[in-house]
């Protein structure tokens, strides 16, 4: 930038030019080139959409038939579930017992729960009916 630059004539900078000699130009039919371009043109978008068509045609069947086959999956998965559902709740259920099965403090009671057997410490309760001749009845004679 801050360089010396050595100053140039305005004459020193144009070159000399030589005429050209003039060639006859023969005459190009531009109407007949556009419209081939035109119709190249329009052979190429009709190709292209002819060509998207067909995608879109193939991907439309593709879908009807994937669909029914979806949906049957998808009736399978809520039959699972359903199944999975009501297996968790007996899973459950199940754990539930198991663990009391094995719990030292309730084996009296599933003892009871399970044979005939009684806990030798309990006494056993009869109740008989009233007596009919004794005193504390409230009829009147």
């Amino acid at each position: 930038m801050n360089a010396y630059q050595p100053s140039q004539h305005p004459i020193e900078q144009q070159p000399v030019q030589q005429p050209v000699p003039k060639r006859r130009q023969t005459p190009r039919p531009k109407r007949h080139l556009r419209q081939r371009s035109y119709q190249i043109m329009a052979l190429e978008t009709t190709a292209k959409m002819g060509v998207n068509c067909a995608i879109t045609a193939v991907a439309i069947s593709a879908l009807a038939q994937l669909l029914p086959y979806h949906w049957l999956q998808q009736q399978k998965l809520r039959e699972i579930r359903t199944e999975v559902n009501l297996i968790e709740a007996r899973v459950n259920q199940l754990q539930a017992e198991f663990d009391r099965s094995f719990d030292p403090r309730q084996t009296r009671s599933i003892m009871q729960q399970q044979t005939a057997r009684r806990d030798p410490n309990l006494r056993p309760l009869v109740i008989t009916p009233e007596a009919s001749d004794s005193g504390d009845s409230k009829e009147s004679p």
